[in-house]
């Protein structure tokens, strides 16, 4: 089996979609000897912020010395991206006996009309070979949602961490922020502790501290004050801790303060549980820690700011960190959604700032064609153009701009994941 075939039979499971319940990813593993029963987790839900929650968390322990295990989704440029050990992705090699071992029982369970979906396969990978390379502890990011999520099949994990929570996936997970919270704290188990960003809603916020009440589960919250803003640019931000620990990042915006406090609350409590993180090691990690396509600056004249964000609340991160680092400038958007997504909240939010809105349809089949996303951003912009590819668009949002002016790719990580290669190629 070649890498490009064991990714195809990875990829074969979206027919069966995405599908609530943990019997079959429960099922999946058992057959597969529980590797998930022998690692450690730290393990992370929410709507907004989980992934620079998951990538900092990940990057603190590494330097402690940890050898540590990272699963996030969605990737933005390469499969591997998933699966991460102490900051490198898995190798193409590693990729091919995981789906090899993973692939017949399936293939078994299909036979007993037990159908497994890409994202329970694809779990499974994660927990074989996280066991296999003897991690110490497992970053893990819950896929949508928490309860019926297939991460949250582990017992309890060192510590949970709630992100920020706003409406997303609200076919799925309910169409209020208590509904959305209840979801999210399914991964607080009995006995645990749950760490929670400092400004979530007030709905959600008691949903959550109710659900630790029931499961016995301590919660903490995280605090505003802890982490104060020293210097930020657009290429960064320099904080301090709790008055006295200089830290630098490169994620910028208000938002991705009140992360790192919520990442900073977990350390101390991880601290207390006797993992050895010392402020070095904290220092070092947040100057390591990068994610693609996340108010990424690529290119200077025009600027060009590659954001993935892709629902209502990120859209608002977007809008603040354009008004804080840009204010003034002349604001060309390119733009791709998937049909699914509140596009209407989203655009309102961020698209009354740019001067021009090109559209595309980024190559997936939820998408949302460039004319029907032209459309609904002409409410908020005068000048929406659909386009037909990712060179003419930019080229023409380069020229709209002007070399004063600023370029933002914004909308969806799939459209992320087809201009970002183009855009370092160039």
């Amino acid at each position: 089996m070649t890498y490009q075939q064991a990714i195809e039979k990875v990829d074969s499971r979206l027919r069966f979609g995405i599908k609530a319940g943990l019997a079959n990813i429960t099922e999946l593993l058992h057959r597969l000897g529980d590797p998930q029963k022998s690692l450690r987790f730290v393990h992370v839900a929410g709507t907004n912020g989980k992934g620079t929650t998951c990538t900092l968390l990940a990057s603190i322990l590494h330097q402690a010395g940890y050898r540590t295990g990272l699963f996030t989704s969605p990737y933005v440029i390469d499969f591997r991206e998933r699966f991460i050990i102490n900051g490198a992705m898995i190798e193409e090699e590693d990729v091919i006996p995981l789906v090899e071992a993973v692939d017949p029982v399936v293939a078994a369970m299909e036979r007993e009309n037990i159908y497994v979906t890409e994202f329970e396969y694809i779990t499974a990978m994660a927990f074989l070979w996280f066991q296999k390379e003897q991690c110490d502890i497992v970053v893990l990011e819950v896929g949508l949602g928490g309860r019926f999520d297939a991460t949250n099949v582990i017992d309890v994990p060192e510590l949970a961490v709630i992100a920020s929570i706003s409406l997303d996936h609200t076919a799925i997970l309910g169409d209020t922020v208590e509904q959305i919270a209840f979801e999210k704290a399914g991964i607080i188990k009995p006995g645990g502790t749950a760490v929670v960003y400092p400004d979530e809603p007030e709905g959600a916020r008691r949903v959550l501290e109710q659900s630790c009440r029931e499961k016995g589960a301590r919660f903490v919250q995280a605090a505003v004050g802890d982490v104060t803003v020293q210097e930020t640019t657009i290429s960064g931000t320099r904080l301090l801790w709790k008055g006295t620990v200089p830290l630098s990042m490169r994620f910028i915006g208000e938002h991705q303060r009140l992360n790192a406090a919520n990442v900073l609350a977990g350390v101390s409590i991880l601290r207390e549980k006797g993992w050895n993180l010392p402020d070095e090691s904290v220092q070092k990690g947040f100057a390591a820690a990068r994610i693609p396509a996340r108010m990424e600056v690529l290119g200077g004249k025009p600027l060009i700011l590659l954001d993935g964000g892709h629902n209502p609340g990120c859209a608002a991160a977007l809008r603040q960190v354009l008004e804080t680092y840009l204010p003034g400038k002349k604001l060309t958007a390119v733009i791709g959604m998937m049909a699914d997504k509140d596009s209407e909240t989203s655009l309102s939010r961020v698209v009354p700032l740019f001067s021009h809105v090109l559209t595309l349809q980024p190559r997936n089949p939820r998408s949302m064609t460039a004319g029907a996303l032209a459309e609904v951003a002409s409410h908020y912009c005068p000048d929406c153009r659909a386009m037909d590819s990712i060179a003419e668009a930019l080229k023409l949002a380069k020229e709209l701009s002007g070399e004063d002016g600023a370029v933002v790719v914004c909308g969806s990580f799939y459209l992320a994941s087809e201009v970002r290669p183009y855009l370092m190629e160039k």
